[in-house]
């Protein structure tokens, strides 16, 4: 992978590892969260769309079909971590979900976008998922602990993961093939899910859905405005560096999020076996610089 792209992904790791710990401190605030957040994200980053490329090449009705269908998908998605986040350990979901989607995203990359890396490559796009999947593994419970049948943390990181591979797939595609600019697509999407959030803040109760919304700014503010810099600001730098490179190799190596994560995990809630989490982190930096070569 070129350097410019390497340096692109790589930075969206390290913020979309910091909006991560942020959205797993308010995990429990659920709805109004995210609604904020849509809201906060979409109006930080409306103002650096006319310095950002504009709309780009897309047309008005290009636009709208790539917001709406992205933003649809990311609403599943955050709907999904934030209740896997309110349900299990921090790195399992976490590591369970971003090692399931670049898997499921390398293969959609092969078979329908026809990429074809190279093998030096692939051996490193097999060491990041690999480490990643590792992650979810060796946090699942500490040694003695009696392992639940089923763990939640696991399923939600395996569906979240699918959520992962469908909007990066098709985000990708929205920047690459319809030509939207990706800040001018970021904030599309952000406008594109407060609708579902209201929705769905109104099923939920229609009466108290104000008296949340108040509540939560009022808690969560500088949460909120953090949310709302750092997680556009992750993916419009993903979605920069696949203009330049093959989702194939951009996917698996945005994972190094996963390093930065499950170590916060391990150190700062103390979850399980910090020292097996520093192998597979090694297994990921191995991965990545393979890709890199």
């Amino acid at each position: 992978m070129p350097l410019v792209p390497l340096l692109l992904v790589l930075g969206a790791a390290v913020t979309h590892a910091a909006w991560n710990i942020i959205a797993h401190g308010s995990s429990r605030s659920g709805l109004p969260f995210l609604w904020w957040g849509a809201v906060c994200s979409a109006v930080l980053w409306a103002v650096a769309v006319p310095f950002t490329g504009g709309l780009g090449a897309a047309t008005p009705g290009s636009l709208l079909l790539g917001v709406g269908v992205s933003g649809l998908l990311h609403v599943l998605y955050m709907l999904v971590l934030q209740r896997g986040y309110a349900n299990g350990d921090l790195s399992t979901v976490y590591a369970t979900a971003r090692g399931t989607g670049p898997i499921l995203t390398v293969l959609v990359a092969v078979a329908v976008l026809g990429e074809r890396p190279g093998s030096l490559a692939l051996v490193g796009v097999a060491l990041v998922i690999g480490g990643v999947v590792a992650f979810g593994v060796v946090g699942r419970s500490a040694p003695g602990e009696r392992r639940r049948r089923l763990d939640p943390g696991l399923v939600y990181g395996l569906l979240t993961g699918v959520g992962i591979a469908a909007y990066t797939v098709w985000d990708a595609h929205a920047v690459t093939e319809l030509g939207i600019a990706p800040v001018a697509f970021m904030v599309g999407c952000s406008l594109a899910e407060i609708p579902f959030f209201t929705a769905l803040l109104l099923l939920e109760g229609r009466r108290g859905a104000l008296a949340r919304l108040r509540a939560e700014l009022r808690l969560n503010r500088m949460r909120l405005l953090a949310f709302g810099l750092l997680s556009p600001l992750a993916y419009v730098l993903v979605l920069t560096a696949v203009t330049l490179a093959p989702v194939l190799l951009v996917a698996p190596v945005r994972e190094v999020s996963v390093v930065l994560v499950g170590l916060y995990g391990a150190f700062r809630h103390r979850e399980s076996r910090p020292a097996l989490r520093l192998v597979a982190a090694t297994v990921v930096v191995a991965g990545v610089v393979l890709v890199a070569l």
